[in-house]
């Protein structure tokens, strides 16, 4: 995935796929999806309101473990693989995950994000009082830098690779650009996941 869904291998002047080769049929935005990710936003504000311990817990960690393993898997599993499918191949499966990803990677991080303030301030870990305020400190720093990043450079790229391969002849120099960018986007956060990790594992060990 990191080296192009959609390669001219070199060929000067190709525009698009191989003569002949069919492109799967695809919504960009899979409306099956939408119904779920609706569901779980109204989970989310009804945690929320709710303001129990638990709860708020049970969904910052598991969105916060979805979006970990989304990123490390789309950096450094995904990518090599991609890079040595056939080209018919390389856009199937991007055909087919990347519209998932339109849905998954906003309802993730919005859920890590909005669940994790509410537990803070429900446990008054985000008060200068708190003994670790500093490691809370540098979680939203890392947190939020990682959500400007899949919001402003992972979907963005995610939804122009679709959008570039519904037109009739796809520029595969446009795809290629945008899916390394998708991909080193996600391997960036991937790491910096890491260092949530530290954090996290610190604050709970107190």
């Amino acid at each position: 995935m990191a080296q192009a869904v959609v390669s001219t291998h070199g060929h000067a002047g190709e525009a698009g796929p191989p003569a002949g080769m069919e492109r799967p049929d695809f919504q960009i935005v899979p409306r099956a999806g939408l119904p779920i990710v609706a569901v779980v936003m109204v989970i989310l504000v009804a945690v929320i309101a709710i303001n129990e311990t638990w709860s708020l817990t049970f969904m910052h960690v598991a969105a916060g473990a979805a979006w970990t393993i989304i990123d490390l898997f789309l950096g450094f599993v995904l990518g090599p693989i991609m890079g040595s499918l056939s080209i018919p191949a390389r856009v199937e499966f991007t055909t087919k995950l990347m519209p998932k990803m339109v849905l998954i990677m906003p309802t993730v991080v919005t859920v890590t994000l909005a669940a994790g303030w509410q537990l803070s301030t429900h446990l008054g870990t985000n008060l200068t009082s708190f003994d670790l305020h500093g490691w809370v400190v540098a979680s939203f720093i890392v947190v939020g830098v990682m959500a400007v990043i899949a919001l402003g450079l992972l979907e963005p790229a995610n939804i122009a690779v679709l959008t570039e391969l519904k037109k009739p002849q796809p520029n595969p120099e446009v795809i290629e650009r945008l899916m390394k960018r998708f991909i080193y986007a996600a391997g960036a956060t991937g790491l910096m996941q890491v260092a949530t990790l530290i954090i996290m594992t610190k604050l709970a060990a107190g």
